[in-house]
């Protein structure tokens, strides 16, 4: 029988916009909680919002939030009841949440033992497979030498995926396409591994060409009870980091659906699951699905789905662990319209998408019907190479999945950053590309699509923000009134003008082309 134990205080082992997501439903439920922080975060939104905050240590993650033994100081100093690991860094360090318990707090998150099961990913494919969970034709074990290797490739054929059993994240992760890379992209996948996970152990499965990411989001509470709240498209990636996010996927019909969510419960029974959580899929042209891994902890994505189902899954979290059961069935959970996520990351589309690091000198984020913004650093704060360059997600719903294209296009088009260089060229790329529009994209599409350097420059697109601004100065009498001029492909603003006051630029006059045309 399990116990309730009541949560008056959470320390939230985490920062940037997860740690304030998490003080937000905390605050709603009446919880005190303790931010921690790094000496490059400590005038962070999360350091500020939160009733106490204590300082880790310096920027590197492993001097600060990666100091299992800081941490539980602060938990005991702080009068800590539970701690809630967010996303990262230790949410799926199962010597983490073992500690947390050891010292009699209340983890906010699975069993050490989950977390250790679904960790491993040769464990859990094996796992899985007595769980009649469907995986994807691989070795049944790591792979422990080039001969092993070779034996695998020569009975599956190529492409191959060599991938790393003790991590994700596209770590350790390599396509080979022939039997002559095969030796070296082994070395380099291993390699790979030992560094980020340290762990050298790698597998290989056969390489689905063209699939399609899906996942599921499933609640599990401590007296037995497991439901799925529906699916999220995930296939939009980037180096297998997702970009932009839906729900629900356009290639499920409801059996299909109903399908899928019955195995992710499965998966999830299976290794003894607790709290929420995401099983990740591969569906192939002829739709078969193909366990992909489980991710023991909430996700970066995880708002699709609370406005789907109108959920908090964060509060559902805390339910969770303080002992209480799932206050809803199977049956209850009901799903309403079409929803959208761009992760907004302080990276560069045109070098490559590397992290863009600065202070933020001007930040505007969209508003109005149906968006959402979860952010981690305000206009001021600074992007440092410490940490992940993600600067908020942006999230909109609407009635259906037209309107709600259309509604991310114009909060895109609102967004306003300065100071740093952002990928918001790049999600508009995805928002208006026919493969995305029609719904027929897969985990390809950036490397099949996206091309940097056939993107608008400056150039190109502040003559476009100038052709628009005409536009709308003509239609709005500045022109008329000779307070504003043409001159070639530009125009003259008149500083006493709405858009001479307030300096438009070129994503805010972009939205006037619908009326313009």
């Amino acid at each position: 029988m399990t116990t309730k134990r009541p949560i008056r205080t959470v320390l939230i082992a985490n920062r940037g916009e997860i740690a304030v997501r998490i003080i937000r439903t905390c605050r709603e439920m009446g919880i005190r909680t303790v931010a921690v922080y790094s000496d490059a975060d400590r005038m962070s939104p999360h350091v500020l919002m939160a009733d106490a905050a204590y300082r880790l240590g310096p920027p590197p993650a492993r001097e600060s939030y990666l100091r299992m033994d800081v941490l539980l100081a602060v938990a005991r100093e702080s009068g800590t009841d539970a701690v809630h690991p967010g996303y990262g860094f230790l949410s799926e360090n199962a010597a983490f949440a073992a500690a947390v318990q050891d010292a009699g707090l209340i983890w906010i998150g699975p069993p050490a033992s989950a977390i250790r099961a679904m960790g491993d990913k040769t464990a859990a494919r094996a796992l899985m497979t007595k769980a009649g969970v469907p995986t994807v034709p691989g070795t049944d074990g790591p792979v422990g030498s080039r001969e092993e290797a070779e034996a695998f490739c020569r009975t599956a054929g190529f492409p191959v995926l060599i991938k790393a059993a003790a991590g994700g994240g596209g770590k350790g992760m390599r396509v080979v396409q022939t039997g002559a890379e095969l030796a070296g992209s082994l070395e380099q996948a291993q390699s790979e591994a030992r560094s980020a996970f340290g762990d050298a152990r790698v597998y290989i499965e056969r390489y689905l060409e063209q699939p399609r990411h899906i996942e599921f989001q499933i609640l599990a509470d401590a007296h037995g009870a497991v439901i799925h709240l529906g699916e999220r498209e995930c296939s939009i990636q980037r180096r297998h980091q997702k970009v932009v996010e839906e729900s629900p996927s356009v290639v499920l019909d409801e059996a299909l659906r109903h399908t899928m969510g019955q195995t992710a419960v499965r998966a999830a029974q299976a290794c003894g699951y607790v709290s929420a959580g995401t099983i990740e899929f591969l569906v192939d042209r002829d739709r078969r699905f193909y366990f992909l891994e489980m991710n023991t902890r909430l996700q970066v994505e995880h708002p699709i789905t609370e406005l789907r189902t109108g959920s908090d899954l964060v509060r559902e979290q805390i339910r969770i662990a303080s002992g209480e059961p799932l206050g809803i069935t199977q049956d209850d959970v009901r799903f309403s319209g079409h929803a959208i996520e761009c992760r907004i990351c302080a990276e560069d589309p045109a070098n490559g998408f590397l992290p863009s690091t600065g202070r933020i000198t001007r930040l505007r984020a969209p508003a109005g019907p149906g968006v959402r913004e979860d952010r981690g650093v305000n206009e001021g704060g600074e992007v440092s190479v410490y940490y992940d360059p993600m600067i908020a997600k942006l999230i909109v719903w609407a009635k259906d999945r037209r309107a709600a294209i259309e509604r991310m296009r114009r909060a895109l088009a609102e967004y306003e950053v300065e100071g740093v260089t952002t990928n918001i060229p790049a999600c508009n790329f995805v928002l208006a590309h026919p493969s995305f529009e029609t719904g027929t994209y897969d985990t390809g599409f950036f490397q099949r699509w996206y091309r940097p350097e056939e993107q608008p420059g400056p150039e190109q697109g502040e003559a476009e923000a100038m052709a628009l601004l005409a536009v709308w100065l003509e239609r709005n009498g500045d022109l008329a009134s000779g307070s504003g001029e043409i001159s070639g492909s530009g125009v003259v603003v008149s500083p006493a003008s709405p858009a001479g006051r307030e300096g438009w630029k070129a994503g805010r006059i972009r939205a006037l082309r619908g009326g313009a045309a």
